[in-house]
């Protein structure tokens, strides 16, 4: 018998942006998401982004004209609202600096089982490249880079 849970998974992330157009070509260059719709919702536009991953959330993008950088204080610093796994972090993180992307420095935790790097994306928002010996297996959508992109 299966449990019936009042939740059955986390659906999005939300993220502000002050220029849209931008911060999707942002997000589908540096992290390889998919804009798979945009509507108008309650005064502004959102943009729908999807993940190659088989089980990754979607990000949509909240156009606003309120400028206001995520990040979660702890400790009185700031700290990634939204982490992102990496197959290959120290990859990932040549990749980005490589792209002018503002990212801090690759740290080590657990005698090397865990490292993470934190990065800026267009708008200022604080996100983390993550990687772990604990990670699941990656399964990816088959259909994902030839599926048409609408709006």
């Amino acid at each position: 018998m299966t449990k019936a849970y009042h939740f059955s998974r986390v659906g999005y992330a939300y993220i502000p942006t002050t220029r849209l157009e931008e911060s999707i070509a942002w997000y589908t260059k540096h992290l390889e998401f998919k804009l798979i719709s945009k509507f108008q919702d309650r005064g502004s536009m959102i943009a729908v982004l999807h993940h190659p991953h088989k089980h990754a959330i979607a990000v949509l993008l909240i156009e606003t004209a309120d400028r206001q950088p995520l990040a979660i204080a702890r400790n009185g610093k700031p700290f990634p609202f939204l982490a992102l796994q990496c197959s290959d972090i120290e990859a990932t993180h040549a990749y980005l600096a490589a792209e002018g992307v503002q990212v801090e420095a690759l740290n080590s935790l657990g005698d090397g089982k865990a490292k993470y790097f934190y990065f800026l994306d267009n708008e200022g928002n604080m996100l983390e490249g993550v990687w772990s010996t604990w990670d699941p297996q990656d399964e990816y959508k088959e259909d994902f880079h030839s599926r048409l992109t609408t709006s």
